[in-house]
């Protein structure tokens, strides 16, 4: 009976310390990070737009900006606006803009655009997977900033555009550039991500500036902040590396 209750003990014991030794999960990109990447595509629901928790057995549904902790099969938290509300507007108030912050969301529907087509294409040639999963995202930013342009009554300039085609000539011009720029090869293509992305950073900087409609604030910070995680997977650091 003695040798019984000691092996019981110790196997409590080696449990226990178990627990205790396993680490904290890591708040890391998915984009960045091997196994998250797998885990945790873009491509699904979960990534910036909606939140995505890493569960020790599987994925669940998160909310906001980032990843949530998953807290056992299926289960994820997070912060922000809940990933199954239908609405990525949803508790964010309206409230007024200038015509000239009109003029800039406008901008930035066709410039979220542009990174998402400028991706699916360089995606397709350097079969490179981070360009698939971040024009995933780019769909949700998008997806945002129409749902802002609605809520305004400003007219989409993305509206019935395919995958190249834009409604300014500018726009239209700068993607043919950056696809041919990105096509020679990985390394190139990565370089054309950064600039896009350096480039999305300061000009939400820029439409951001004066605006105190709450929902357009929200909006530009998260896209603003899921761009800094892109610039990263892209082989960038900072804004300006």
């Amino acid at each position: 009976m003695r040798r019984t209750l000691i092996v019981a003990a110790t196997a409590g014991a080696v449990l226990v310390a178990g627990l205790v030794a396993v680490p904290a999960l890591a708040d890391t990109d998915p984009a960045t990070s091997g196994p998250a990447a797998a885990t945790c595509p873009m491509g699904g629901p979960g990534w910036d737009g909606s939140g995505r928790g890493n569960g020790a057995n599987g994925q669940g549904p998160g909310a906001g900006m980032g990843r949530g902790a998953g807290m056992g099969p299926g289960a994820g938290q997070g912060m922000g606006r809940r990933a199954d509300s239908g609405d990525p507007l949803a508790g964010l108030a309206k409230g007024t803009l200038t015509a000239e912050q009109k003029t800039g969301l406008a901008g930035m529907a066709e410039e979220e655009k542009l990174a998402h087509d400028v991706y699916v294409t360089l995606g397709a040639s350097s079969k490179d997977a981070r360009f698939a999963r971040i024009a995933a995202a780019e769909s949700r930013h998008l997806a945002e900033v129409r749902a802002l342009l609605a809520r305004y009554g400003i007219s989409d300039p993305t509206a019935g555009k395919g995958d190249g085609s834009f409604a300014s000539a500018s726009r239209k011009q700068q993607y043919d550039e950056l696809v041919a720029r990105g096509g020679d090869s990985l390394e190139a293509a990565l370089a054309v991500g950064r600039d896009i992305e350096k480039a999305d950073i300061a000009d939400l900087a820029t439409a951001g500036t004066g605006v105190t409609a709450p929902d357009v604030k929200a909006v530009y910070g998260r896209l603003s902040r899921a761009s800094s995680m892109h610039l990263r997977a892209f082989g960038g650091t900072t804004a300006t590396s």
